[in-house]
C-alpha cells in the first residue's frame, strides 16, 4: 500500500479547494513535496491544474527541481496530450505521467505512450462522478461531462496499456467526508492493474473503510497534510498500510 502526496498546481501555488470548486493557494510545492518527502511520503503526484489554459504543461520547473531533491517516484499530470508533452515530462525527471482529458477524446495515446516508454509510465486518471446508479468520468475539474461510464472506462484504459490508474471523486474532493469506496471496489473488481484512491480522506476510519473494502494499491492525500491535520508517520500507522517507501 502507497501513501501519495498529490499537491495541485496553479501558477506556481498549490492549490486545494472542495470538489475541485473555491481554490485556495497553500503553499510553495517544491518546499511542501520535500517536507512531505522528508516525512517518508512513498509517492508524489503534481497535477498541472492550467496546463489547458496554456494549452501545454506549465509545471515542468517545479517538476525539474523535484527530481533534484527527492527520491521516490513522481507522477506528472494536467495537459499530457502528445508523445511530445509525454517525452517532455519524463526528461524534467516524472516517473509516469497520468493522462485524463486526451485519453478521451484520442484512446489511442494510452497505447503508443505504453509502447514507446512501458506501461508502467502510463497512469490513466479519472475524475468519477456519482449518476444514478453508476460513476461517470468527468474531465476539466469535473466540470465537463464525457459520457463515459467509469468502470467500463477504467477497463477500456487497461485494455488500452495503461498500468495503473487515478481514481478522483469529484464528489468527495477536499470534502473529508470519506473515500467513494463503491467506485473504487468496482473498479478493482474489473482490472488487473493497481488502483490508486483520491479525494474526501478526513479520519482514520474512512482510510480504514476503504482498505476493508476496496483494497487500492495506494491512497492520495492533500488536504490532510497541506493542513497539517496529519503526518506521513500517522497516515502509515494505519492498520493494513505497510511501513516502507519505493524509489526512484
Amino acid at each position: 500500500m502507497r501513501i501519495i502526496a498529490r499537491l495541485d498546481v496553479k501558477n506556481e501555488y498549490v492549490i486545494k479547494g472542495v470538489q475541485m470548486e473555491g481554490l485556495r493557494k497553500i503553499g510553495n510545492p517544491n518546499e511542501m513535496a520535500r517536507n512531505y518527502y522528508a516525512g517518508g511520503i512513498d509517492e508524489i503526484i503534481f497535477i498541472d491544474c492550467v496546463a489547458s489554459l496554456y494549452d501545454r504543461p506549465s509545471i515542468f520547473p517545479i517538476l525539474r527541481r523535484a527530481s533534484e531533491e527527492i527520491f521516490v517516484p513522481i507522477t506528472i499530470g494536467g495537459g499530457i496530450k502528445s508523445l511530445d508533452d509525454v517525452e517532455a515530462a519524463l526528461d524534467a525527471g516524472a516517473d509516469k505521467v497520468a493522462i485524463n482529458t486526451a485519453a478521451t477524446r484520442a484512446p489511442a495515446l494510452i497505447t503508443e505512450v505504453a509502447k514507446r516508454y512501458g506501461s508502467q509510465c502510463v497512469v490513466g486518471s479519472i475524475q468519477s462522478k456519482k449518476s444514478s446508479d453508476s460513476w461517470e468520468a468527468y474531465v476539466d475539474a469535473g466540470r465537463e461531462r464525457t459520457g463515459l461510464r467509469v468502470v467500463e472506462w477504467a477497463r477500456r484504459l487497461e485494455e488500452l496499456g495503461a498500468g495503473e490508474l487515478l481514481i478522483t471523486s469529484v464528489d468527495r474532493d477536499g470534502t473529508r467526508s470519506g473515500f467513494d469506496v463503491e467506485v473504487i471496489a468496482a473498479v478493482n473488481q474489473e482490472v488487473g492493474i493497481p488502483v490508486v484512491a483520491a479525494g474526501g480522506f478526513g479520519k482514520l476510519e474512512h482510510a480504514t473503510e476503504l482498505l476493508r473494502r476496496a483494497e487500492p494499491s495506494g491512497i492520495c492525500f492533500s488536504s490532510v497534510l497541506h493542513y497539517n491535520k496529519m503526518s506521513v508517520d500517522q497516515l502509515k500507522a494505519i492498520p493494513g498500510i505497510q511501513r516502507g517507501r519505493s524509489s526512484r
